[in-house]
């Protein structure tokens, strides 16, 4: 079984597809700052918005990050496979039980196996995800696996900054802010550790949203782009309208589209080449791929 930091050849073929659809989920991605390249990296971003916080974090680099995940959703077998193939490892909580807390050894040893190579990993140390401009207090996890590091290597923690213009609106803003890199004493006093990452995490958290454009030249585009990308946007809204915490909205819209988008463009292909020249059929397929975003642009207007 390949370990989970290798280089695999079909996750680098679908890598760019599905930070493209990262990108396309917002008006706006901003990067700044960067990570070190001389030791084992944790990266340490605030947690706002489910699976789109780690999406984010990942289009921002074009090499291999492994992350963690809540142990829970990687108890069926397929979901366990299909996150190992992502490069999402499992993290024990408290109450996730002694049962699942003592199986999360194997992944320390993922982990420090992950870091020995150079491969960053990325966990959020607030635990939980919480919609809203404020940090959360922080699990010991994120001290205990960088000091366990740091006894072996040179080992830096990241605080990282995940800014969005809106929680809940699909194709809003999105700044991701790579704050300086706190080198790791394996000696140093952990509560220590957490309370100097808080205060460098919380300098990068912005209490007042990014910056978001409202395209409103699209307006005269939104009926066509409407009825293109009609089958995406209606499963998505129809499966939102089910879940009940809202701040998972976003992450059903993007995976619609990863999903969806490749079925609808070999039909609209197929379509479109048989009933139209061939310029019109070029132009039809081009504009669906962007379609998805200009209704949710012409939606947000109307949210004003």
């Amino acid at each position: 079984m390949p370990k989970i930091w290798e280089y695999n050849r079909l996750y680098a073929f679908l890598r760019p597809y599905v930070d493209f659809c990262t990108r396309e989920s917002y008006e706006r991605v901003k990067v700044s700052g960067s990570i070190p390249d001389d030791g084992a990296v944790v990266l340490a971003p605030n947690h706002t918005n489910t699976l789109m916080d780690a999406l984010v974090v990942l289009q921002s680099r074009h090499d291999r990050t492994v992350f963690g995940a809540r142990a829970d959703i990687f108890r069926q077998s397929t979901a366990n496979k299909i996150l190992r193939f992502l490069k999402i490892l499992p993290m024990a909580r408290q109450r996730d039980g002694m049962e699942t807390l003592m199986s999360s050894y194997g992944t320390f040893a993922e982990i420090e196996d992950t870091l020995d190579h150079e491969v960053p990993f990325c966990m959020f140390p607030e635990g939980r995800h919480t919609p809203g401009r404020e940090l959360q207090p922080l699990r010991k996890g994120i001290a205990r696996i960088a000091q366990k590091s740091a006894r072996t290597r040179k080992t830096y923690i990241v605080p990282t900054g995940i800014n969005y213009a809106h929680f809940y609106r699909y194709r809003s803003a999105v700044e991701l802010v790579y704050g300086p890199a706190l080198e790791v004493d394996p000696d140093m006093d952990e509560k220590q550790l957490l309370e100097q990452l808080h205060d460098r995490m919380s300098s990068l958290v912005f209490h007042e949203a990014p910056q978001w454009h409202y395209r409103w030249w699209l307006i005269p585009l939104f009926p066509l782009a409407a009825v293109l990308s009609l089958p995406m946007w209606l499963t998505a809204e129809i499966i939102c309208r089910k879940i009940k915490d809202k701040a998972f909205s976003n992450s059903v819209r993007f995976l619609v589209k990863l999903v969806m988008e490749p079925l609808l463009l070999l039909i609209y292909a197929i379509v479109f080449g048989f009933t139209l020249p061939l310029w019109a059929a070029l132009l039809l397929i081009v504009y669906f791929v962007f379609s998805y975003g200009i209704f949710y642009d012409v939606v947000n207007i109307s949210r004003k």
